[in-house]
């Protein structure tokens, strides 16, 4: 049941960078939910709840502080491989008996594994919330790890590496962006990991990094739906209450920074399979956690500006103004513990060189560096985002993910709650000087994908 999650698509309905086009009215709308209920176990647990009493139905989402950043070096996938590994079983629960009780009562499940966190979520009707949460504490620390189903499972493993990265393209191209812009960090490091070090990973360095990372003061528990905190506190206490803490895991991770870019990095990618060439521009910038007071809200809207929709900057430039593009589009991921990602990419239409898609994308750059976006565009791409984050209160799925991934990622429920006033508040200067810090080519990897048209060389026989 468990499967491999980038970060980027389990963040969509996080604190957005694409939005769709509504009317200004809702710009002058903050977040209405209640704002959830909070309290932290004696063994250091920390639970929110956020009631939805619109149907009888419940989600669970237990999620870890520990992701591929958090791996041992040499070890890549470790936290991808033991997401896996977690549906295996424990002692009082046999494999596949906690998937079989969700399907059993109507309910769905799945995982999710990212750079900073690890998570573990059941949507079932409200009566069987107590149930679902013995069995997630129970497997907070009761995992038990053979090797005749971890082996089989490391090549499940493998075989979605195949799938999703060695036989796509785009993936492929994505992999060595990251890891040409992260020199030190292990942001550089994929997700799912690298194929030579995930085929020797081992039962025991599955079982190492459980018993380091998996433990209650490590972990955030997310209830959403027909509950409020009086029920949901006891139910806390009897399952995962009952579970030690482990102290050796320290308040805050610490991870090797980067060092100050000083020079741009390109790659090129060629693909025999690639029907589409494309360019992506990745700039490192701060997160919503590391930025300073306004930052990260402006690089949102500088997001929107530049590449969210038709209306943007760069999608009018390249595909509309001057036909050189079949798309293009600009995103910035907030949501991370620490220094981040703005991305531009754009496809060329057939016979236009990634030259000349680069020049319209430096004169759109230079552009908003050096005038102030106009009132009518701020209030668009402002109103846009700020309805995004209305309509994500529609799903109550949506919103345990949107308060648990910022929560393990250094944020708080006020900083969530409070995020559409951030990007109300953001001024064209602010949006002007973000364009011009931030978006120097010295802090950017480029990657081109390319078909490769070169015959295949035959293999020589002996």
């Amino acid at each position: 049941m468990s499967s491999y999650r980038l970060a980027a698509s389990l963040l969509v309905a996080l604190l957005p960078a694409f939005a769709i086009s509504t009317g200004t009215a809702l710009a002058q709308t903050t977040v209405t939910s209640d704002p959830p209920a909070s309290f932290t176990l004696a063994n250091g647990l920390k639970v929110l709840v956020i009631p939805d009493h619109r149907t009888p139905v419940v989600t669970q989402m237990i999620w870890y502080k520990v992701g591929s950043a958090d791996e041992t070096p040499g070890k890549s996938g470790l936290a991808h491989f033991l997401e896996h590994l977690m549906f295996k079983g424990t002692a009082k629960h046999p494999a596949d008996e906690f998937s079989q009780t969700v399907l059993r009562i109507g309910g769905n499940e799945n995982a999710f594994t990212s750079t900073d966190y690890t998570g573990f979520y059941q949507r079932v009707p409200r009566e069987h919330l107590a149930e679902m949460m013995a069995f997630e504490a129970d497997r907070m620390t009761g995992l038990v790890l053979k090797d005749e189903n971890v082996l089989p499972e490391r090549d499940v493993v493998l075989e979605e590496y195949n799938m999703r990265v060695a036989n796509n393209p785009e993936a492929r191209l994505t992999e060595q962006i990251m890891a040409a812009l992260y020199l030190n960090h292990p942001y550089g490091r994929p997700v799912i990991g690298w194929h030579h070090e995930i085929e020797k990973l081992s039962r025991d360095d599955a079982l190492a990094f459980y018993r380091r990372f998996y433990a209650p003061n490590n972990a955030t528990l997310v209830i959403a739906g027909d509950v409020d905190i009086g029920e949901v506190r006891p139910m806390a206490e009897q399952t995962f209450g009952k579970v030690a803490p482990q102290p050796a895991i320290p308040a805050q991770r610490t991870r090797p920074q980067e060092p100050e870019p000083v020079a741009p990095r390109s790659v090129t990618l060629a693909d025999p399979r690639v029907e589409q060439p494309s360019v992506k521009r990745y700039y490192l910038v701060p997160s919503a956690a590391t930025a300073a007071s306004g930052e990260s809200a402006a690089l949102d809207v500088l997001a929107q500006l530049m590449g969210g929709g038709s209306n943007s900057y760069l999608y009018r430039a390249l595909v509309v103004d001057h036909p050189l593009a079949v798309s293009a589009g600009a995103g910035y991921q907030g949501t991370s513990l620490d220094p981040t990602q703005f991305v531009i990419s754009a496809s060329p239409k057939q016979g236009v060189e990634f030259s000349q898609i680069e020049q319209v994308i430096h004169g759109v750059i230079a552009d908003v560096g050096q005038k102030l976006a106009s009132a009518e565009d701020l209030e668009r791409v402002k109103t846009q985002l700020i309805a995004e984050a209305i309509y994500a209160q529609d799903n109550q799925a949506t919103l345990a993910r949107w308060y648990g991934g910022a929560l393990t990622t250094g944020l708080t429920v006020e900083d969530i709650r409070s995020w559409p006033d951030r990007i109300r508040a953001v001024t064209a200067e602010q949006v002007r000087a973000a364009a011009q810090k931030w978006l120097d080519k010295n802090r950017s990897v480029t990657g081109y994908l390319i078909k490769d048209t070169a015959p295949k060389r035959e293999e020589k026989r002996s």
